[in-house]
């Protein structure tokens, strides 16, 4: 079985694509209780995790939210924080400085427009500093309930190999899976992606041999 990680060639079919039936019930079978990996107790500590977690790792974040969270409980707490107060807490998450003014700016954003709450839209989440769709597809998706595919970069990684995209690009990914997977699935299909990613289908040695998916897998064939 080949290692390759590339994209199969042409527009997005049946004949370069595994069934995504059969991709579905592999994933649900290897990752039945598939979660969001943050920690969070709310809304509000969610979005603040996930804007950490851009080029950090989840675990790193878990670490590094308890103090943050205990000392800036609620969206008003971290809008009157100083800046250097919240660099000192994130600093071991990368790319603090920016992450930190983000923070500062979303929660200022939080209690001056939307009385202190998290927005359960897309397009009210998107609207705050340092949020993406990916970010906001996670919120959407965990906090609220409301379905939603994050294209990280574990996501678009293996739906590429999988032959269920041929983009790079992170919203033509998520519109593409969109038309693919069931709506009510949309946000455990992410994390159970994520899940292989991280388990078998590595960016740089992807574990072809031991993977249920193989089989339908374009990416294995090559």
């Amino acid at each position: 079985m080949g290692t390759a990680g590339g994209k199969p060639s042409g527009k997005l079919s049946a004949k370069f694509a595994a069934p995504v039936a059969e991709v579905l019930k592999v994933l649900a079978e290897l990752y039945p209780d598939a979660e969001c990996a943050l920690t969070y107790r709310n809304p509000y500590e969610l979005l603040i995790a996930t804007i950490l977690s851009a080029q950090c790792t989840d675990a790193r974040v878990n670490q590094v939210t308890p103090a943050l969270f205990a000392r800036f409980p609620t969206p008003e707490a971290m809008a009157a924080a100083g800046l250097e107060d919240i660099i000192d807490l994130i600093r071991s998450t990368g790319f603090f400085n920016n992450k930190a003014k983000n923070i500062l700016t979303c929660c200022r954003d939080l209690v001056t427009r939307h009385d202190g709450q998290v927005p359960d839209t897309l397009e009210e989440l998107v609207k705050l500093a340092g949020v993406g769709r990916k970010t906001a597809n996670v919120v959407l998706g965990n906090a609220f309930g409301v379905p939603g595919i994050t294209v990280d970069t574990h996501l678009g990684r293996v739906s590429r190999r999988l032959g269920l995209t041929r983009h790079d690009d992170p919203v033509k990914v998520e519109h593409d899976l969109m038309k693919l997977i069931p709506k009510d699935q949309w946000t455990v299909f992410s994390h159970r992606v994520i899940h292989h990613g991280r388990a078998l289908c590595a960016a740089r040695k992807p574990k072809c041999q031991a993977c249920p998916l193989s089989g339908v897998c374009p990416a294995a064939w090559n």
